[in-house]
């Protein structure tokens, strides 16, 4: 059954038309009992897809389908405020682009919610779409640097994961939020552009007391790196601009203190993983690749620091609906720390 007060699947676009036309599918083929709602919100396209959405999915039925045309890129974080705006329904899904949902995936999301009153947030299982037998993601772990990284990501699929448990928070390539909880601790930051946005919203969640639980049955399979590219500079630049901004609005000060810490013991182990092709640095081509890298996280650095009064103002906002105590927060992103040489080795 779907979630009682509907349930509205959200998807952000930006020039992947094909994509988009493979995820859209994968919803009209969900198995529910009822109708549901898809906003698409697409920040601008110049490829057709918000004609090709028109043509080929205005007169459907098994969902109700809206759509935002933005004159522009607004980015993840603001193109799904639109939606959450947009949509009246109890619970929200978030559907990247380059995803495609197996046809239970709605229903067991939904599942996830049933006497659960302090649940706010519902992780998928998220497989590799070119390597289905490999996980992507299944919930987050994180670094004490507030680097955030998917739980399993590169591991085979075995069944170590197929078992409903809470995690730290959900990925927003595919996740369900309650509206409940949105209408007290607001949407997604739009200072985050994109990327850590999903760990931004997850982990303000859970300082105001809400969980999230993971569930094997929801299961998509994504298109990694498809938005910008999987060696997109800009890409890098934003993960570590938002990384900083992660730690200065929702860290407890404990944490925050030994940031450069914590950043620094990643560098090195991620300079040794790179020097064995290993990691974010090692799948870079080329030395050139490689410099072009470091640069990006020096814009990262610089753009963070350029934003960083803003985002402390906004860090005493939360204490508005603060549940968990800083001491309460830095155990519980104790709790999902992931190692630093498992880190060192992956990829984004």
């Amino acid at each position: 059954m779907l979630c009682p007060g509907g349930v509205c699947v959200v998807v952000v676009n930006w020039n992947r038309c094909d994509l988009l036309r493979a995820c859209l599918h994968s919803l009209a083929n969900q198995r529910t009992d009822g109708p549901f709602e898809v906003i698409v919100v697409d920040n601008g396209s110049a490829d057709g897809s918000p004609e090709m959405v028109e043509r080929e999915f205005s007169t459907q039925t098994r969902f109700r389908l809206q759509l935002i045309r933005n004159d522009r890129n607004l980015g993840f974080c603001a193109a799904n405020n639109q939606a959450f705006a947009a949509s009246k329904s109890e619970f929200v899904a978030l559907l990247n682009n380059d995803a495609e949902a197996e046809p239970a995936w709605l229903e067991s999301l939904c599942r996830v919610f049933d006497n659960a009153a302090d649940v706010g947030m519902a992780a998928c299982k998220i497989l590799v779409a070119e390597e289905p037998v490999r996980i992507d993601k299944v919930g987050h772990l994180i670094y004490p640097d507030g680097q955030n990284r998917g739980r399993g990501t590169g591991e085979l699929d075995v069944g170590q994961y197929d078992r409903v448990e809470e995690v730290l928070w959900p990925d927003g390539c595919a996740a369900m939020y309650r509206r409940a909880m949105l209408d007290v601790i607001g949407g997604f930051d739009e200072d985050f552009f994109a990327y850590a946005d999903d760990a931004e919203l997850g982990l303000r969640a859970r300082i105001a007391g809400w969980r999230c639980l993971y569930t094997p049955f929801a299961v998509v399979r994504h298109h990694r790196g498809a938005t910008l590219g999987k060696f997109s500079t800009r890409r890098l630049a934003l993960i570590e601009r938002n990384r900083i901004l992660l730690v200065a609005k929702l860290f407890p000060w404990s944490l925050f203190w030994l940031n450069g810490v914590y950043y620094g013991l990643r560098l090195i182990a991620g300079a040794w993983a790179g020097a064995r092709g290993k990691g974010e640095v090692g799948r870079l081509p080329g030395l050139r690749g490689k410099l072009r890298g470091a640069w990006a996280l020096v814009l990262g650095d610089l753009e963070a620091m350029w934003l960083l009064p803003r985002i402390l103002r906004k860090r005493r906002q939360v204490n508005r609906y603060r549940k968990l105590s800083p001491a309460q927060v830095k155990k519980l992103l104790l709790q999902y720390r992931i190692p630093l040489r498992k880190l060192s080795e992956q990829s984004a």
